[in-house]
């Protein structure tokens, strides 16, 4: 592997002591004392359908409801950061989620933390995903706030698809680790919190809801099994970002300042995972070192200078973000004149009904317009936004690239 430039004295491989730490804490079969047991599993509802068995345990469960649900089979669709490219190689939002997973389930793994939990953590945390990546969140997030005062956020909206429009039943400690994932802030010290009810959680939510990034950035997983994929998120895109900016003629292999190029990704799995095993095991709290931590946010600053808020990249997004608001406005008009016809009615109210309807539950799409105007542009896939703009708005066709292979 190549030199990294700038932190080429952060090691790549565990010490002898952290290795027979692991080593011993495996052998004893049993999982870490600050490990989430399936046993402590906290949901909504006591159902006789959700109890655990020798074949499906407590939190795998909740794994396969989230891979199951049609929100989770439209992140394939979604951008992780680049649109408009011919390139089926790079990253969608479906990929990102099974990379975060296996990288906490690496770190997890070496910690004796329960996998399962962190398993379903991962898969879902980025289900309320908007089209267009970070930029449809933005762009989302103006037209909302502008509207109604509250704030739209990924994590939040994740809790909501899972929780609300999904209707699973799943566990507190699964949704609690979703909408504390974010990974728009980092931390070298993650601790958890005393968060042990529902109630209190539902009121975290609505404080999310109306307060916004200054509500969120202040939540604190209630299990180390949510720290774990906090700190996975970033470690898993910070790299593979890179690889994708370079396949997609944004960055070249000599763009960034540690000089390893693509190679970053390789680099940084093995040592932000060793780092964060190294400075956590045997301890209640998920830790990095100084040195590590400040390269990784270092990394995450260089991303956002060369390929995030790039030209490049800010330019392809100029062609959808005045759709957002045209979007809204149709959607929303359509909903007040209770137009059934339309595909919000079509596609989204009724599809969400009938999947509801088979956990006894209903959408309540009137009670607020506004957010059932948000779960349908949320919900888009990249492709399916832009078949709705050209199909309304037929004078912005041109406005979007022509996937040519060739």
């Amino acid at each position: 592997m190549s030199t990294h430039r700038l932190a080429p004295d952060l090691p790549l491989d565990l010490t002898r002591g952290a290795q027979e730490a692991i080593l011993e804490q495996r052998a004893s079969g049993r999982l870490s004392p600050y490990a989430c047991p399936d046993e402590a599993i906290i949901r909504r509802e006591v159902d006789r359908d959700d109890e655990p068995t020798v074949l499906r345990p407590a939190f795998m469960r909740d794994t396969d409801k989230i891979v199951h649900m049609p929100q989770y089979n439209r992140l394939s669709g979604k951008t992780q950061v680049f649109s408009f490219h011919a390139n089926d190689d790079l990253t969608r939002r479906g990929l990102h989620v099974q990379l975060v997973a296996r990288t906490a389930r690496d770190i997890g793994h070496a910690l004796g933390l329960n996998l399962d939990l962190i398993e379903a953590i991962a898969l879902g945390h980025d289900i309320g995903h908007t089209p267009f990546g970070h930029a449809g969140e933005r762009y989302l997030n103006d037209i909302f706030h502008e509207r109604t005062g509250r704030w739209f956020m990924h994590n939040v909206q994740s809790v909501r698809v899972l929780d609300v429009l999904g209707g699973r039943n799943l566990a507190l400690q699964t949704l609690d680790g979703v909408i504390c994932h974010n990974g728009e802030f980092e931390q070298q010290l993650l601790e958890t919190s005393e968060l042990a009810r529902f109630e209190d959680f539902d009121a975290g939510v609505e404080r999310c809801w109306r307060e916004g990034y200054d509500a969120v950035k202040r939540l604190r997983p209630m299990t180390l099994e949510g720290c774990v994929v906090r700190v996975a998120d970033i470690i898993a895109y910070v790299g593979k970002d890179r690889q994708d900016a370079i396949r997609a003629g944004i960055a070249r292999e000599d763009t960034f300042a540690d000089g390893l190029g693509g190679a970053y990704n390789s680099w940084a799995l093995s040592a932000f995972i060793t780092d964060v095993v190294e400075h956590s095991i045997g301890k209640p709290r998920i830790e990095m070192s100084a040195a590590a931590f400040e390269e990784m946010r270092r990394a995450k600053r260089e991303n956002y200078e060369k390929i995030y808020l790039s030209d490049r990249v800010e330019g392809l997004y100029a062609a959808v973000g005045e759709l957002f608001e045209r979007m809204y406005e149709m959607i929303l008009s359509d909903l007040r004149a209770g137009n059934e016809q339309a595909p919000v009615f079509r596609h989204h109210i009724r599809f969400v009904d009938e999947w509801l309807a088979h956990y006894g539950r209903s959408y309540d799409w009137q009670a607020d317009l506004d957010l059932t105007v948000i779960d349908y542009i949320q919900s888009m896939t990249d492709d399916y936004f832009i078949a709705y703009a050209q199909e309304f708005f037929p004078e912005t066709a041109a406005r979007f690239v022509t996937r040519d292979h060739f």
